[in-house]
C-alpha cells in the first residue's frame, strides 16, 4: 500500500468521524435541522453503555466503600457544571437528570445514600420550586380574596445553583482480573436549599441520591464538552466511568458507622485533607501488598 493510499484512508476515517460529531449541525438545511441526530449515531446509542461485568462475592479479596464530592468551581470539574443554559446540542447536567427524572426515565431516586427511602417522583417535582407570596399579595389573602398572579412569585432551582455532586462508589479487589477496580453506585446533586435561595443565609443540601446504574442509559445518550476536539463526542456515562475529575473524599466505611471524615478529625481541615489521603494511600498500599506479598 503507497503513502497516498495511506495518507487518504487517514483523512477519510477523520473525515467520517467529524461528521459523526457535527452532522446534525454541518448537513441541516434548515435551522429546525439542527440538533437532529444521524443515522450512525443512532444506531450507536442503541447499543446502550457497556454492561457492567458480573462479580462474583468469592472473587473480591477486598472491598470498600467510598463517598466523594466533586467541587464544581475547580476549573477540572466545569465540565460538570457548564453550560449554564442549554445550547444547540448539549444541557447541563443538572437538567439532563431533572428531565429524565421527571420524564420517569430515572426511577431509581432515593432521599437517602443508603437506597432505603425512595423518593415519591409524582412530587419530586416540588424539589425545584418554592412559591412565595409577595407583601402586597398577603393583603388579598387578609380580605379573603384570591391573589392574582403578579403577587406570586415561583423562585426556581438551576445549573448554577448546583455546588457540587458527591458520589459513592465501591472499590475492590478482583482476583479473577488481579487489579484494583471501581464501581459507581450512587450519584447526588448538592444544590443551595430551595427553602433558603435569595434569601440573607443560604444553605446547601443533597437534592436526592440516584442509583447509578439505572441512570447510565441517559448519561450515555447525553453529551458533555470535549475540550480537547468538540467534535468528537463524550458521554456523561464515560466520564463518570473513567472518573474523569477531580475528588475529595469525604466518608469511608469504617468502626464509626460509616460516619464523615470532619466527625472523627474535628475542627482541622488540613487534618481531614490528609486523612482522606491516607484512606487513597491505603487502598493503594493493599493492591501492592499483594503482588509483593
Amino acid at each position: 500500500m503507497t503513502l497516498n493510499k495511506i495518507s487518504l484512508i487517514a483523512v477519510s476515517l477523520f473525515s467520517s468521524l467529524s461528521m459523526f460529531g457535527q452532522a446534525g449541525l454541518l448537513n441541516a438545511q434548515s435551522a429546525g435541522e439542527i440538533g437532529l441526530k444521524p443515522m450512525e449515531e443512532i444506531i450507536a446509542k442503541s447499543e446502550g453503555p457497556i454492561l457492567y461485568q458480573k462479580v462474583n462475592d468469592n472473587d473480591i479479596l477486598f472491598e470498600k466503600k467510598v463517598w466523594e464530592k466533586i467541587p464544581l468551581n475547580e476549573r477540572s470539574n466545569f465540565v460538570y457544571y457548564f453550560p449554564e443554559q442549554a445550547t444547540i446540542d448539549r444541557k447541563p447536567l443538572f437538567e439532563i437528570l431533572k428531565e429524565a427524572i421527571l420524564n420517569k426515565d430515572i426511577t431509581e431516586v432515593y432521599n437517602d445514600e443508603n437506597f432505603r427511602s425512595k423518593v415519591d417522583i409524582n412530587k419530586l417535582e416540588e424539589k425545584f420550586y418554592r412559591i412565595d407570596t409577595t407583601e402586597a399579595g398577603y393583603d388579598y389573602v387578609n380580605m379573603g380574596e384570591a391573589i392574582p398572579l403578579e403577587y406570586i412569585d415561583k423562585v426556581l432551582l438551576t445549573p448554577r445553583d448546583v455546588k457540587e455532586y458527591r458520589i459513592m462508589g465501591t472499590w475492590y479487589f478482583d482476583r479473577n482480573a488481579g487489579e484494583m477496580k471501581y464501581r459507581l453506585i450512587g450519584l447526588a446533586p448538592v444544590v443551595i436549599d430551595i427553602n433558603t435561595k435569595g434569601k440573607e443565609f443560604e444553605r446547601t443540601t443533597e437534592l436526592f441520591w440516584i442509583f447509578f446504574p439505572s441512570a447510565r442509559q441517559t448519561l450515555y445518550e447525553n453529551h458533555a464538552y470535549n475540550e480537547r476536539n468538540p467534535a468528537q463526542k463524550i458521554s456523561f456515562d464515560f466520564l463518570f466511568n473513567s472518573r474523569k475529575f477531580n475528588s475529595v473524599i469525604y466518608k469511608t466505611d469504617n468502626q464509626y458507622g460509616d460516619v464523615e471524615i470532619e466527625e472523627y478529625v474535628r475542627e482541622n481541615a488540613m487534618e481531614q485533607l490528609l486523612e482522606a489521603e491516607r484512606i487513597k494511600e491505603s487502598m493503594r498500599n493493599f493492591e501492592d501488598d499483594l503482588w509483593n506479598y
